[in-house]
């Protein structure tokens, strides 16, 4: 049979045999030259340094304002680890030492950080930090990839995060709708604030930890995005799970300016929860059957009737469904679209913001404290964040902005008929 030119090479040079080893051969051939030319160059570049600041070696200059000091042992950053080398010293001729330029640059801590949080963000623990890296060629020494240095790295690169996050500004973002949650962890809960724009755009607002959901820590966290630029004056929808305190510390904070509305999410588990597992499937149907039917009227006639049909078997379950019945409409009231209705009739938004951080601390078997699920809790959230989209329906937001609008040339009105009454 006759050969191609094609298999006439691999006979004579043997590539189908080692072509694999050979390209895997040339991939860290490449690396371990990019490294080792790459240590070379930043010698050369101190040593460069040196040389301006104390004049060409063995040079006797009268006036000199440095002098060469020898080397240190020391290490740069370089992919997520420290990398040994040798660092050129330079000292004042009165005393003191000098720190090289490019040595200051090149030596930043940061980077360090950011690879921490970022490989632990995407699972990677910090027992199993150094398998990550790329490895370095064998005559450079590899420091700050132990378990302890890792976790140390991520505890400082969090803070960052979690201070970055709770200095944001909230001056001009036009929010016309605030949701509020609380997520339990071990024995902390944590609420988080997500504001939504006119256009649809969301904004991660603001975390707070609390023993439990209080009404001391849920104005903390009002007080802290008024601060930070959360306007008071003007009207806002809050959509809110079914904590009472939460709701508390909204109307004593915004008062007649605040538009709640509780989540229905919520509403139906707090229902279904008092009801033995054969209703509560149906129960639950019902309840979503009269949220969908579109009409305040309808839907409050249907719940109502519902509340009594559970009366005389499970009054605890009566109770919890008319308990802040009317706040479950709200947006409905309004005669927003049911695309738009449905997304601002529950938190699940924020349920599914944490979903992000209980995926990324899956491994952590226990909390050390309220600091350190502020911590966690800021790193996930803020990772999630870069996949936000615009809500659901957010065309139709103008018409939520005209109806708060048209709720604040209500209470403007009231206030000036008090006082020409008076």
């Amino acid at each position: 049979m006759r050969k191609t030119g094609r298999s006439r090479v691999e006979e004579q040079t043997g590539a189908r045999q080692w072509r694999l080893p050979l390209s895997e051969f040339f991939r860290e051939a490449l690396w371990d030259t990019v490294v080792v030319s790459g240590f070379e160059f930043a010698r050369e570049r101190l040593e460069a340094e040196r040389a301006a600041l104390c004049g060409p070696r063995y040079a006797h200059l009268a006036e000199r304002a440095a002098m060469r000091a020898g080397h240190a042992r020391s290490s740069l950053t370089l992919g997520g680890r420290r990398a040994g080398i040798s660092r050129p010293r330079v000292r004042r001729t009165d005393g003191g030492e000098l720190m090289l330029p490019s040595w200051q640059a090149w030596s930043a801590r940061d980077p360090l950080e950011r690879r921490a949080v970022e490989q632990m963000i995407l699972g990677v623990s910090s027992r199993h930090y150094a398998r990550s890296l790329e490895p370095l060629p064998e005559e450079i020494a590899m420091r700050g990839v132990s378990k302890s240095a890792v976790s140390e790295r991520f505890v400082v690169g969090t803070q960052k995060k979690l201070a970055e996050l709770m200095r944001r500004k909230l001056h001009g973002l036009k929010l016309i709708a605030v949701m509020i949650d609380g997520v339990r962890f071990a024995d902390h809960v944590v609420l988080a604030a997500i504001g939504i724009n006119i256009n649809g755009k969301k904004h991660l607002l603001g975390l707070r930890e609390g023993a439990t959901e209080n009404a001391a820590a849920c104005k903390a966290l009002l007080a802290d995005l008024i601060e930070r630029g959360l306007p008071a004056e003007r009207s806002l929808l809050f959509v809110i799970d079914g904590a009472k305190a939460l709701r508390k510390a909204i109307t004593d904070t915004f008062g007649s300016r605040a538009l709640i509305q509780r989540c229905r999410q919520h509403k139906k588990r707090n229902v279904t929860d008092g009801l033995p597992e054969r209703m509560r499937s149906q129960v639950n149907s019902a309840m979503s059957q009269a949220y969908a039917s579109g009409e305040v009227k309808r839907a409050r006639h249907l719940l109502e009737n519902l509340g009594r049909s559970l009366e005389r078997g499970y009054p605890g379950a009566a109770t919890s469904l008319r308990e802040g019945l009317e706040e479950t409409l709200t947006v409905m009231r309004l005669g927003l679209p049911e695309s738009l209705e449905r997304v601002l009739s529950s938190t699940n938004l924020i349920e599914n913001l944490f979903s992000r951080v209980r995926e990324m601390a899956r491994r952590v078997r226990r909390w050390q404290g309220g600091a350190m699920i502020l911590r966690w809790c800021a790193a996930g959230v803020l990772e999630a964040e870069r996949n936000f989209r615009k809500l659901a329906g957010y065309r139709a937001l103008a018409k939520l902005d005209a109806a708060l609008r048209a709720h604040d040339a209500t209470l403007d009105r009231g206030v000036d008929n008090r006082k020409q009454a008076a």
